[in-house]
């Protein structure tokens, strides 16, 4: 009530500031036009008046004439013209003045329209500014009520947060008896773990000792008989002669199997032909050896945190690399199955990590650079920048390296360069997933995106055979070929799930290998030439041999 009396107040205070304003300044004016109308008015009467006596007094100098009762003296006829003709000047002055009263009132009336006009605008401008006032008014309650509620929502916030507060305090407490306890039952986890390890250190040692032992005694008894070695045919009963490993295609799976809990991304065996490892999505590495026809678990070596995407053993078997999706790679040592170097600089995910020496080792990355490490100092030695996303490389004398990239090149690189540079390129036509050296260094195995194997001539580099068949394709981008020990064959997985085998030498397929029911990512050649193994996106690893 007192807002809307306030406002009323101020309009009727703004009303007579505006009469004052507007209608003052005019009231001599009206006044005067009053006074002009007055003063015409009493002129006009005067004037009928005077009319009024001339026409009486020219009656009564007709009458005069008309009857003759009487001599009218030139001299009063005289002063009655000099009166009539003042009367006359008098007249005319009385409308003269009468026209310049009407003209003074039409400025006035003029003046007063254009006065009129003013105030009504002024009228006009202050209806406008009181609804403008009205709005602003109303907008100032909105706004009032608006500020009310978010001082409200404010003050609920405030206490929302003090509860949150309050429950982080509580949470943060059960964080840090959490955090207690993990580190007690870690404590107590790698207390048993060390006892697992001292009880599995016994036991290969148990089984080398007698591994050793039924060895020296098969060599003994092989070293009473004489066996004849004909090198120009391949294996006789079994028997590899260590002067000339001749390869032969298996056409049977002798074994399969459920090897990891998730994809298979890796296999590879060992340089002895004892043993291979798988790695896969699990992040997990195993290890396998066939004996009598089951493949058994000797071991598994874990600490990856994501898949494993790439398998090397070291020349002595004594060292096993991992390439892993988590931007690291990681060696274990076989003998005791223990962590003992992770490798962490890249920025993208490892797709091949190779041994380029017993103490250093390289990984190619999908953040496009090649990084040398040196086992010793456990840190990058060297980071190449190869341009291109590498999906797999080889290592060649200890000092070159040989990798594929993702831009359908094949790049040369020396280790005792400049890291910016490469020696050499070669450009296929599809993008490269793997690389395999054949065992005399002089041939390359090259498996490209566009479904076909080519075969390079490291001597000319240059492509020297392409091997295609009807039916395959590669699966994905990290899709392994691999060559036979004698360099004769050349096997890759395919996407259907078969595994093909071509003949070298004829470029055409050998063999197509069919029990894979998923894609077949990765196949490793064992180094005596008898056996296979290929694994695939599902579960299984498959051993193929006829022996």
């Amino acid at each position: 009530m007192a807002t809307d009396t306030n406002w009323k107040r101020d309009l009727l205070n703004q009303i007579q500031r505006r009469n004052r304003k507007q209608s003052y300044p005019f009231i001599h004016l009206i006044q005067t036009n009053n006074k002009l109308q007055e003063i015409a008015s009493s002129l006009h009467l005067k004037n009928v008046q005077l009319q009024v006596e001339i026409e009486r007094l020219k009656e009564e100098s007709i009458s005069s004439h008309v009857r003759g009762d009487g001599v009218v003296s030139i001299a009063t006829t005289h002063q009655l013209e000099q009166k009539l003709f003042k009367l006359q000047e008098e007249l005319t002055e009385m409308h003269k003045k009468r026209g310049e009263n009407a003209q003074q009132i039409i400025d006035l009336n003029a003046l007063l329209q254009e006065k009129e006009k003013e105030i009504q605008h002024k009228d006009t401008m202050i209806s406008s500014m009181v609804e403008t006032n009205v709005t602003l008014k109303q907008s100032k309650k909105a706004l009032e009520f608006s500020i009310a509620e978010l001082e409200a929502t404010n003050q609920m916030l405030k206490d929302e947060h003090q509860a949150l507060q309050m429950a982080f305090t509580a949470l943060e407490e059960r964080y840090r008896k959490t955090q207690e306890d993990n580190s007690d039952l870690i404590q107590r986890w790698m207390e048993q773990k060390a006892k697992d390890a001292d009880r599995m250190n016994a036991e290969n040692a148990d089984f080398i000792k007698a591994r050793q032992q039924r060895l020296a005694k098969d060599l003994e008894e092989a070293a009473k008989e004489q066996v004849p070695v004909d090198l120009d045919k391949g294996p006789v009963d079994g028997y590899i002669p260590a002067v000339c490993v001749m390869a032969s295609v298996p056409s049977r799976a002798q074994c399969v199997f459920d090897a990891h809990e998730g994809e298979v991304y890796s296999v590879q065996w060992n340089a002895m032909g004892s043993f291979f490892a798988s790695g896969g999505a699990d992040r997990k590495i195993k290890l396998w050896e066939y004996h009598n026809g089951v493949c058994e678990s000797r071991g598994t070596l874990v600490g990856s945190n994501a898949g494993i995407t790439s398998l090397d053993y070291s020349q002595d078997d004594s060292m096993l690399l991992g390439a892993s999706n988590d931007f690291a790679s990681r060696i274990w040592t076989v003998v005791d199955q223990r962590l003992r170097h992770t490798l962490t600089g890249h920025s993208g995910k490892v797709l091949s990590a190779k041994f380029l020496t017993e103490g250093k080792v390289v990984s190619g990355s999908h953040d496009r650079t090649l990084k040398i490490w040196d086992l010793v100092s456990k840190s990058c030695v060297k980071t190449i920048f190869a341009g291109s996303s590498c999906n797999d490389l080889v290592t060649l004398y200890g000092a070159s390296i040989i990798s594929g990239h993702f831009d359908k090149r094949i790049r040369f690189w020396d280790t005792r360069g400049p890291a910016d540079s490469s020696i050499n390129e070669i450009l296929l036509q599809g993008r490269l997933t793997s690389l395999a050296l054949a065992s005399d260094k002089n041939q390359l195995l090259c498996c490209t995106r566009d479904d076909c194997l080519k075969i390079i001539d490291l001597r000319m580099n240059q492509v020297s055979c392409t091997l295609t068949a009807d039916g395959f394709k590669v699966g994905c981008d990290w899709s392994r070929a691999v060559f036979s020990p004698d360099r004769e064959y050349a096997a890759a997985g395919s996407g259907d799930g078969h595994l093909f085998v071509w003949n070298v030498s004829k470029a055409k397929v050998e063999k197509i290998l069919k029990e894979h029911s998923h894609a077949v990512v990765a196949c490793s050649w064992n180094p005596s030439g008898v056996s296979l193994v290929s694994c695939e996106k599902g579960k299984k690893v498959v051993l193929w041999s006829d022996f």
